[in-house]
């Protein structure tokens, strides 16, 4: 389906605010959301729950219900609202929900998608809301005509190549002209001997693997997005004479930035917390976050790390690694990179449970 003509009847059916989280299977329809709307009616959000809290915000007060988008693995962040806000038992409040469909069976995908993929229609169902695998024009008219006759929300599931390639996103200027993986290997080669790694979801834990020898010293989170830093802290804690080094990405910060005064209260001497920030969720198609614009080292002082640098290149990573790991306390080190990764980068050969066998032998050693 054409995502120009999808939009369309969706505009015309007076859906004009859409929010939301990218997922790879919709990154043309986010392109095209991005190029021909402007920033009051779409907003990429924090997390799934936040994008449908601004569509309920949107109905409240114009009457009309807005659009939310979403991979499958968010609908685990969306249930409460959905349930405890929208849901025709307390609020009432209808939302079209646009849903890629990783993991669904019998398509071959990543392990973290699998279960989410065999539950994602059952899941909907159970929480009572309509929906459609989509199919066609008719479909999506079909969805808005729902909603409208019964005020309540409906779920449109979108396959793998449902939509049509469509243009490219609009170039933006870059935060840093440093590859991310070569910010990571040089991370990795200042690394001491006994350093176990947790790596976010997605470009980073690949890369992770990719540059690194010894992987039973990683902990590679291959879905959970967000909560690696708060993975990395439950290990130092525990651990307490290994030092524990959390590689984040932005858009993974972004969508549970309530962990930081957590890890900020602890103040784990051995927990150090890198951020590779290239303002993009780079795995999902390079959609834009809003962190090219925040003054990370400030917000992360103000709710608590006692440190926070900020560099850009190889010899800024190099210039500031000792005073960064020897931080007495929470340390936070924001490394600005490009966005982008090379087209042959390689994907774990081992399966997650062998990944969490061998670092817990490790880690307990």
């Amino acid at each position: 389906m054409k995502v120009n003509d999808f939009l369309n009847i969706l505009l015309d059916a007076g859906l004009d605010f859409f929010a939301g989280v990218p997922d790879s299977l919709l990154k043309e329809l986010c392109c095209c959301i991005t190029t021909r709307l402007n920033s009051e009616q779409h907003i990429i959000t924090a997390n799934e729950g936040n994008a449908l809290a601004l569509a309920a915000g949107h109905y409240l007060a114009t009457g009309r219900p807005g659009v939310v988008y979403m991979q499958n693995s968010g609908l685990g962040n969306i249930v409460n609202p959905l349930l405890s806000l929208t849901d025709e038992a307390v609020y009432h409040i209808p939302a079209l929900l646009i849903i890629g469909w990783r993991g669904e069976p019998g398509v071959y995908d990543e392990p973290q998608h699998i279960t989410q993929g065999r539950l994602t229609l059952p899941l909907l169902k159970t929480m009572g809301i309509a929906h459609s695998v989509l199919a066609g024009e008719e479909q999506v008219r079909e969805a808005c005509e729902y909603m409208m006759h019964h005020g309540q929300s409906y779920a449109l599931v979108v396959r793998k190549g449902a939509f049509e390639p469509s243009q490219k996103l609009p170039p933006r200027e870059e935060l840093s002209a440093l590859p991310r993986e070569e910010a990571i290997r040089e991370v990795l080669g200042l690394l001491g001997e006994y350093d176990v790694v947790v790596s976010t979801t997605g470009m980073i834990s690949r890369e992770v693997y990719e540059n690194r020898r010894t992987h039973e010293r990683d902990f590679l989170t291959v879905g959970s997005m967000g909560h690696a830093s708060s993975i990395a802290l439950g290990i130092a804690l525990a651990q307490p004479q290994k030092r524990v080094v959390c590689l984040d990405g932005d858009g993974a910060l972004l969508m549970h930035l309530g962990a930081l005064p957590v890890i900020a209260a602890q103040a784990a001497p051995n927990l150090r917390h890198i951020v590779l920030n290239n303002a993009a969720h780079d795995s999902v198609g390079g959609q834009p976050t809003v962190m090219g614009s925040v003054d990370l080292p400030a917000a992360a002082r103000a709710l608590g790390y006692k440190e926070v640098f900020r560099v850009d290149s190889m010899d800024g990573i190099r210039a500031v690694w000792q005073d960064f790991t020897q931080v007495p306390g929470a340390a936070m080190l924001e490394i600005r990179v490009r966005r982008g990764a090379r087209k042959d980068l390689g994907r774990p050969k081992e399966s997650p449970q062998e990944n969490k066998q061998a670092f817990m032998k490790y880690v307990q050693s």
